[in-house]
């Protein structure tokens, strides 16, 4: 499988490598979401939707060997480059994986704000056109659109603090599908979660795929106990939203992602192996063994086996 995936990347490599080295210029928690709203469809395919991992300085390296030797997959980059409107540097990589697609920044500015707070980044058919949008959903639009070395991005944020980046490539990209579609994994609080429904089901045109208001609290490190646990579905992926009175053990808030694995126990030795420390689990609970493991550089992570 490996192989294959990596034969199936030469071409993007080469690709993406040239463009990337360019120089750089409140309602109840009862409350039922709105259905979508008529306008288009923005998403392209999960595998072009990328976690923002902003890595500690200095270790944008190991934590990309740490994750290729986990899961799989390959980088391009890094490429020294200006991500954010107003100057900064920083090394930037991606990393395509099976299970996921990264974009990992290694700062050597200080990091302008907003940026940081972004979870994810969705590609998107038309910026101006999901900008418009998002906004008319309720998001609020934090960082205008402005031009990348690549393309054009604006940052969005959507009821309950949710930061999402939009951006669109000069050269469209082409990647692979993924083995594994990883899961956006959100907190809310019973106060927000309505408001955030209706907004992010309306913008990703998305649709609730299960509501369990008793979910086992294992499974966010808090045994014995029950929260809410939503899973949605829509053209950017699969979005889980955690329901809580925001009484959490660390590092459970602090994941931006879960990643699907046929056998867990064999990941979390890879992972080890490569670098990585189990912070809680393996864990069994709602129908899944998970864990939560930190890899080189402070990325947290998800990592699940569904049974």
């Amino acid at each position: 499988m490996k192989r294959r995936f990596v034969r199936r990347l030469v071409p993007l490599v080469a690709a993406i490598a040239t463009l990337t080295a360019l120089p750089t210029a409140s309602v109840a928690q009862g409350t039922e979401p709105r259905p979508p709203g008529p306008h288009r469809q923005f998403a392209v395919g999960p595998q072009y939707d990328s976690t923002h991992v902003y890595v500690e300085p200095g270790t944008e390296q190991a934590f990309a060997a740490s994750w290729v030797a986990t899961f799989g997959g390959t980088t391009i980059g890094p490429n020294a480059t200006q991500v954010t409107p107003t100057p900064s540097r920083t090394l930037s990589e991606l990393i395509v994986s099976p299970v996921g697609t990264l974009s990992v920044f290694d700062f050597t500015t200080p990091v302008p704000y907003p940026f940081g707070t972004e979870r994810t980044g969705w590609l998107v058919t038309d910026l101006d056109q999901a900008v418009r949008a998002a906004r008319a959903d309720g998001a609020a639009v934090t960082v205008a659109p402005f031009t990348d070395p690549i393309g054009r991005d604006a940052v969005v944020q959507f009821p309950g603090g949710i930061n999402a980046q939009l951006y669109v490539h000069t050269t469209p990209p082409s990647y692979p599908r993924l083995v594994s579609v990883p899961e956006n994994r959100l907190y809310l609080s019973p106060d927000a979660v309505g408001a955030f429904l209706r907004s992010y089901l309306a913008f990703t045109q998305g649709r609730v795929v299960s509501d369990d208001r008793r979910a086992d609290g294992a499974a966010v490190g808090l045994p014995g106990t029950t929260y809410r646990l939503l899973r949605l579905t829509s053209g950017f992926g699969t979005t889980t939203v955690a329901v809580t009175d925001g009484h959490l053990p660390h590092p459970f808030g602090r994941e931006l992602t879960g990643y699907g694995v046929p056998d867990l126990g064999a990941t979390l030795k890879r992972a080890k192996d490569a670098g990585a420390s189990v912070l809680w689990g393996p864990v069994s609970a709602g129908g899944r063994d998970s864990a939560m493991v930190r890899f080189p550089g402070g990325y947290i992570a998800e990592i699940h086996t569904d049974r």
